[in-house]
């Protein structure tokens, strides 16, 4: 006969004999939902709110050229465009890196976004909400422009 705390002790040790494997793994596959990536992963909720639906990079039609603020103790006008995505009509503002670069994107010009590489696909820096960068402007890369080794194409 088991006493009182001698039943309480076992509730929460895991079988170990031959036959134990079945409640391991309908334990661990359980607990395995109080882990944060995996809930997310399993039921894509960075898909569903990413406008950019899971993809690395998507393509854009700029919309409007923006300054942005720069958050404290900095004190800047960070270029950004804004931006309306091809394959679902969303907006986004995206950072356009590099010395004069924003000169080199027009309105209407066809961009190339890709994630800023902030933490956890957030902002990264001083600039407030802004989560993509620009890579390519009218399929010339952004970069090579700044550098002066390429022409913007004339559409």
């Amino acid at each position: 006969m088991l006493y009182y705390f001698e039943k309480h002790l076992e509730v929460n040790i895991l079988p170990n004999g031959l036959m134990g494997g079945k409640q391991i793994r309908l334990k661990r596959d359980k607990l395995r939902w109080s882990d944060r990536d995996y809930k997310r992963r399993v039921l894509r909720l960075k898909e569903k709110s990413d406008p950019l639906e899971g993809a690395p990079q998507a393509r854009g039609i700029v919309i409007e050229k923006v300054g942005i603020e720069a958050k404290q103790p900095n004190s800047a006008i960070r270029k950004c465009v804004k931006i309306q995505l091809i394959k679902n009509g969303r907006q986004l503002t995206a950072f356009a890196p590099g010395d004069g670069a924003i000169n080199f994107i027009d309105e209407h010009d066809e961009v190339v976004v890709e994630g800023i590489g902030g933490r956890m696909g957030r902002s990264k820096g001083d600039i407030p909400g802004v989560r993509y960068k620009v890579i390519k402007v009218n399929n010339v890369s952004l970069k090579e422009l700044v550098k002066g080794r390429k022409e913007k194409p004339v559409r």
